[in-house]
């Protein structure tokens, strides 16, 4: 740093420091790279750390605990009625945050990335400039661009804090739980907050465009979720659209257009939940040679490499599927090919979960998308009804599919609806990955009783001999 002008020169500057964003400097600072990690935030860690991905699965894990006292009255566990304490929740959920930060903050430490508090604006291919900071300028060799995503806006409407229309992350920072709280988008945001404010003790009501929950995923994998979230929540809009919002000191006054025709109500909070858009804008990307999509997300090849062959781009801000694991695997990559290595991404199933009770998770080729592009499959489902652990939790309301190849039994697709879904499509991923057969996962032990054990006898099918299911005279 050269003290006077306060002008840093790096190898590399990332800018934003959520997952894409620390995976790249961490990455580049192995390979034996100068780093400098830029964000506004004093800690890294991005909106998956600070406002989304943790903070929404504290909460989730306390409403799933609730919802489970509930559960286990009718096979003869009673608890007295639990007492919630949001501010008690709210303490927990940041010291979660918080410890998480300052690992990453250690770990930023011991590599040596240098961590600047700040805002940058690209002057040029070669400097950015930063506000809100003790550094004036930095000049790179090459930039990684990680600033991930925003959520989408009701038209007509200017979020604010003390506003009732709120977006995710104001919902996970409530001072008080509303009585009745409306969710825009029958999207995984919305399913996952609906299930976490309904078990705290609010009216969920939710309003979906299209005609079911969840319309990019598999429907046979929505159906249990649909049926238990029909118990959770008041009332499931489909098929509706909201027409206005009126913000008022007593509530928020919507519109809707449903099948039935035009009908108004009042709720407490309004959560718009209607997906999410690439932070691409005011970066000063227009003085260099980087290109946009007509969605503002930035063009990067198979190496994350922008137009601009020096500037590269990951996560949200890139496009394609939006997600935190996604995005650190995207910024390793683009500090590789800094470093001079041959890294691309290659990845054949990127896993996707959805939060909720039951989860959903699905990786490599869906249903949907096959019968889109026209790719033989054979499917083969085994109902958790059939499984001894799914018994045993009262969550036979589950499901896992195997979508594989006609030809020679390759796995393409992997899709599970249950409790526990998290852990168990990391099998899926590695079978997809690995190339493996349905016969393959059906010959591998799978120990019991297990919610694993859903996966091996789907795979049986194919062999022609489940277990536990009376085997298929013709395929």
């Amino acid at each position: 740093m050269v003290m006077g002008d306060m002008v840093m020169t790096v190898d590399v500057v990332v800018i934003g420091s959520g997952p894409g964003g620390y995976g790249a400097a961490f990455r580049a600072a192995d390979l034996g790279l100068d780093v400098a990690l830029v964000d506004p935030r004093p800690r890294p860690g991005g909106v998956c750390l600070h406002e989304g991905c943790i903070p929404s699965k504290t909460y989730l894990h306390l409403a799933e605990l609730l919802l489970d006292t509930r559960r286990v009255r009718e096979k003869g566990l009673r608890f007295e009625e639990p007492e919630i304490d949001l501010a008690a929740m709210q303490a927990w959920k940041n010291q979660v945050i918080d410890n998480m930060a300052d690992g990453l903050v250690s770990l930023s430490d011991k590599r040596g990335v240098q961590l600047i508090i700040g805002t940058a604006f690209f002057e040029n291919s070669t400097t950015v400039r930063l506000e809100g900071s003790e550094i004036s300028r930095i000049k790179f060799k090459h930039a990684i661009i990680a600033t991930g995503s925003t959520p989408i806006v009701f038209p007509g409407t200017t979020p604010s804090a003390d506003s009732r229309i709120m977006n995710s992350a104001e919902a996970l920072n409530l001072s008080e739980i509303p009585e009745n709280l409306l969710i825009i988008g029958g999207g995984y945001v919305g399913l996952e907050l609906g299930t976490v404010y309904s078990a705290f003790g609010s009216d969920v009501w939710l309003a979906e465009v299209e005609d079911r929950l969840l319309p990019l995923v598999d429907h046979d994998l929505v159906q249990p979720l649909s049926r238990q979230l029909a118990k959770l929540f008041t009332n499931i809009l489909l098929n509706t659209r909201i027409t206005s919002l009126t913000e008022s000191d007593e509530g928020v006054l919507v519109q809707l257009e449903t099948p039935d025709g035009q009908e108004a109500h009042s709720f407490d909070r309004v959560l718009v939940a209607m997906g999410r858009k690439p932070l691409s804008d005011k970066l000063g990307l227009e003085n260099t040679g980087v290109e946009f999509d007509d969605r503002g997300c930035i063009n990067v090849d198979e190496q994350q490499r922008t137009t601009e062959p020096n500037i590269f781009a990951v996560g949200d801000v890139s496009g394609g599927i939006m997600l935190a694991h996604t995005a650190t695997r995207e910024g390793r990559i683009a500090a590789e090919v800094i470093a001079g290595q041959s890294s691309v991404f290659d990845v054949r199933a990127i896993p996707a979960i959805v939060y909720t009770d039951p989860q959903i998770a699905w990786c490599g080729l869906t249903e949907q998308q096959a019968k889109a592009i026209d790719i033989p499959v054979v499917i083969e489902k085994f109902p958790w009804k059939y499984s001894g652990r799914a018994n045993t939790m009262g969550a036979t309301d589950g499901l896992t599919k195997i979508l594989a190849n006609p030809e020679d039994g390759r796995i393409l697709g992997i899709g599970i609806t249950g409790r526990g879904a998290e852990g168990l499509i990391a099998e899926a991923v590695l079978a997809i990955e690995m190339g493996a057969l349905a016969e393959d996962m059906a010959l591998s032990l799978h120990p019991h009783p297990t919610l694993s054990e859903t996966e091996g006898e789907a795979a049986e099918i194919f062999v022609g001999s489940p277990t536990h299911l009376m085997p298929k005279k013709t395929r």
